[in-house]
């Protein structure tokens, strides 16, 4: 075979000279299209310029190391954005370089946010990629106004991304976002995957924002925010469906991983897993507390469904409450004309392998409403250190329902048991939880309120001495503990506050430390089977 010299020479001084400018053939340099990149020149033209050259040609844009200062910008089709190493993207802090967006798709953000750093709206095939940084400036867009919606108003996403397909962002730096870090909306195929956010600029600063999304990939992921960190919403009736989240580390002044607290469309076939949850960086909050509100929240509140969330191995590290989950009504529309949401749906849950210190001592909260149930929860191996420390004069047991509040773990203040209040749910199952205080702390460690089908199952618990019960149930039937203990030893390892109770089985338990097994208002509710005393 015959090799043309000439011919592999020029090639090689082609992708020779490619090398030497930091860039390869397919790489559209934003230098080349005029950018200064010197964080004094306004960048925005130069930068478009080249976003729709590469949509019309293919390739990669391409930021060299500097400062790129610019206003909002527009991807299209077939985009790759590639940050080198030392590239720093600076948003402007003049609210006018920001082109106004009304997207054609409808969710309750409408009213009021309009401005995106990048934005993107039904596009196929972006992507933002590299080693450099994307800083919104946020700061400069301090809130003045604590009137809704006007204190959400001009104030810029650094991303806002709606109903985009195959979208990914991998090892990039997100930071100082005026308003949410990262908004996708009905995006199908996004993926994140070892992106790094830290959000202390301003209030509401998410880290993420994933809304009615199908199709998710979330990974390798590390993030720091004031507000919310791995955050799925419903704005929209779209759901968030077959989502998978897995090895991250957050931290949240408020909370680290959480579903709601929008609801329109709901959540379903979701995954996470291999997460670290631990205390911000940043010590003065705008929203929530410096160690954060809460590791886990699942609420549907807007109407909407969660169905089929599976969670574990997560390591928890200082908030208020560990977990809270909750179906509420608060009813918001998503728009102006829309129906005005139903109750919700919230079932098939399964919460395994959390191991949560440094905890306060506010209690775990699994709360639905009357008639409208929190069904089929399972957690299994768990354990949980809360600080304790509360007296029974400090126990309320007449919690309101407080059913169109917005759904904080702390919502109710301190929770009339110190480990976990279950009230209007059915089938819930616990096996291999382990809780304890810090210091002693007079409340009971499980509390069931107007709750079916419970199974209570290998249970080791620590229980004060002054504590009236291990286990307090009130209006709740079918109920199974089995193969449990307590260090300590209260009053009762159980008691039945009212006379409707009935079905309760405590079947091979330690009563070691108690002074009766049961405490109950009608003989015969609480039947006693292979215990030992």
């Amino acid at each position: 075979m015959k090799i043309n010299i000439f011919r592999l020479l020029l090639i090689w001084i082609f992708f020779s000279v490619s090398i030497i400018n930091g860039q390869t053939a397919s790489q559209l340099s934003v230098r080349d299209f005029g950018a200064k990149g010197d964080g004094i020149t306004l960048d925005t033209k130069a930068i478009q310029n080249a976003i729709d050259e590469c949509s019309s040609k293919g390739g990669s844009v391409l930021f060299p190391p500097g400062k790129y200062l610019t206003g909002g910008l527009e991807l299209k089709d077939n985009v790759d954005i590639y940050l080198s190493n030392g590239a720093l993207i600076l948003g402007s802090t003049d609210v006018k370089d920001y082109k106004e967006h009304q997207p054609a798709m409808k969710s309750y953000n409408d009213i009021f946010l309009k401005h995106s750093l990048l934005y993107a709206e039904k596009v196929k095939n972006i992507s933002i990629r590299g080693e450099g940084t994307i800083d919104g400036q946020g700061a400069s867009f301090r809130v003045t106004t604590k009137i809704k919606p006007d204190r959400y108003r001009d104030r810029p996403y650094i991303i806002r991304f709606i109903q985009c397909e195959n979208v990914k962002l991998e090892n990039v730096t997100l930071q100082n976002s005026a308003m949410w870090m990262q908004h996708y909306l009905a995006c199908t195929g996004l993926t994140l995957r070892g992106i790094k956010v830290y959000n202390h600029a301003n209030q509401n600063n998410d880290m993420m924002d994933i809304d009615g999304c199908k199709n998710v990939l979330i990974e390798n992921c590390i993030g720091d925010t004031d507000d919310d960190a791995i955050t799925l919403k419903s704005t929209s009736p779209v759901l968030n469906e077959n989502v998978v989240i897995s090895n991250c580390i957050v931290s949240s002044h408020c909370n680290a991983i959480k579903m709601g607290t929008e609801s329109t469309g709901g959540f379903k076939n979701i995954i996470i897993s291999d997460i670290i949850v631990k205390p911000s960086a940043d010590k003065e909050p705008f929203f929530g507390t410096p160690a954060g509100t809460s590791g886990i929240t699942l609420a549907t509140v807007d109407g909407g469904i969660i169905d089929g969330v599976i969670i574990s191995n997560v390591k928890i590290d200082g908030p208020e409450i560990p977990i809270f989950l909750r179906l509420g009504n608060r009813g918001r529309k998503h728009t102006e004309s829309a129906p005005t949401p139903t109750v919700g749906i919230f079932k098939n849950v399964q919460i395994s392998n959390v191991i949560a210190t440094n905890i306060k001592n506010i209690g775990c909260s699994i709360m639905g409403l009357p008639e409208h149930y929190i069904e089929d929860v399972t957690f299994s191996n768990i354990r949980i250190v809360f600080s304790g420390g509360v007296s029974k004069t400090r126990i309320k047991n007449d919690l309101p329902e407080l059913e169109d509040a917005y759904p904080e773990g702390n919502m109710w203040g301190i929770l009339p048991s110190y480990g976990f209040y279950i009230r209007h749910a059915k089938g819930i199952k616990f096996d291999g939880i382990t809780i304890s205080t810090a210091s002693e702390d007079q409340r009971p460690a499980i509390m069931l309120n107007d709750a079916e089908d419970i199974r209570i199952a290998s249970l080791d618990a620590s229980v004060s001495n002054e504590a009236n019960c291990l286990i307090g149930i009130d209006k709740s039937n079918n109920i199974l503990v089995e193969n449990s203990r307590a260090s300590g030893g209260a009053q009762n390892f159980v008691s039945v506050s009212d006379a409707d109770t009935k079905n309760i089985f405590l079947f091979g338990n330690d009563f070691r430390g108690f002074k009766n097994p049961a405490e109950q208002k009608k003989k015969g509710q609480v039947k006693l089977i292979s215990n030992i005393k």
